[in-house]
């Protein structure tokens, strides 16, 4: 019997790579649908969630998060997740029989991942939809203890400065500086590795080894030499924020979701 499969991924040439090799890997599995953004594949399972067998999901879609889509169904079918990103508290989804793939997949993960999702139905582990709850429960407590504030040094006193008005960190000297959107510029006592488990992954960028960047601040980016990168952002830095050649696929991801 055909396993019935849906991909939900808002880049077109990544789902016709990932139905490919989905179909390679496995002849029992039949791509019944290809769907791009949350509002479409809420409205296309209300109607057929019943008739599929296995999703595949990209986390970040075009219009929100792949989870918005539990917030008007209740599917009690496994999900495989794919992303770009680790930050989703994605050892969650391994304790509790739910997969993911991280981009760029290739053929020997997504074998790995269908034998998982045929080992779970032959042993009628079914509570999916429990299974999830317990991920997305897990998800929210992750997002909920990413960093608000920093308390700083300021004319002798200490002060809250809260995160939103952070344009961009950027490390000199061994000191790393923030600096915000009414240009004033505050040393935070933290390293930048430190700060990209401590701010919320949506929002900031690690672009390169000096740089972390708010996606709000950003005015927008150029083309720069080698394939590179480069940030106009607000306030202006004294020196360029470049992205490299090899980090700016994941760059133009994450400012596109």
């Amino acid at each position: 019997m055909a396993i019935r499969t849906v991909i939900i991924e808002d880049e077109p040439a990544i789902a016709r790579r990932l139905e490919q090799i989905i179909l390679k890997v496995d002849q029992d599995i039949e791509v019944v649908h290809k769907l791009a953004g949350v509002a479409e594949a809420t409205e296309w399972l209300k109607e057929h969630i019943k008739s599929c067998d296995l999703l595949f999901m990209d986390i970040r879609l075009n219009d929100g998060l792949s989870f918005e889509i539990f917030d008007q169904i209740t599917p009690s079918i496994p999900v495989i997740f794919v992303t770009a990103y680790d930050e989703f508290a994605l050892e969650a989804f391994k304790v509790n029989g739910i997969d993911y793939i991280l981009k760029p997949f290739d053929e020997e993960q997504i074998r790995a991942t269908v034998l998982k999702y045929k080992s779970l139905v032959k042993s009628e582990q079914s509570n999916f939809r429990s299974q999830l709850d317990l991920v997305l429960q897990d998800l929210q407590q992750a997002r909920s203890a990413y960093k608000n504030s920093f308390l700083v040094h300021h004319q002798d006193k200490l002060i809250p400065l809260k995160v939103e008005a952070i344009c961009w960190f950027y490390t000199a000297q061994e000191l790393v500086y923030a600096y915000t959107n009414n240009g004033q510029r505050y040393i935070i006592e933290s390293s930048l590795e430190r700060l990209e488990e401590e701010l919320e992954p949506q929002k900031f960028f690690r672009a390169n080894r000096q740089f972390i960047v708010n996606r709000e601040a950003i005015e927008n980016v150029d083309f720069y030499f080698n394939g590179r990168l480069l940030i106009n952002i607000n306030p202006r830095p004294t020196e360029k924020i470049l992205v490299s050649k090899a980090k700016a696929p994941q760059f133009k991801s994450w400012l596109a979701n």
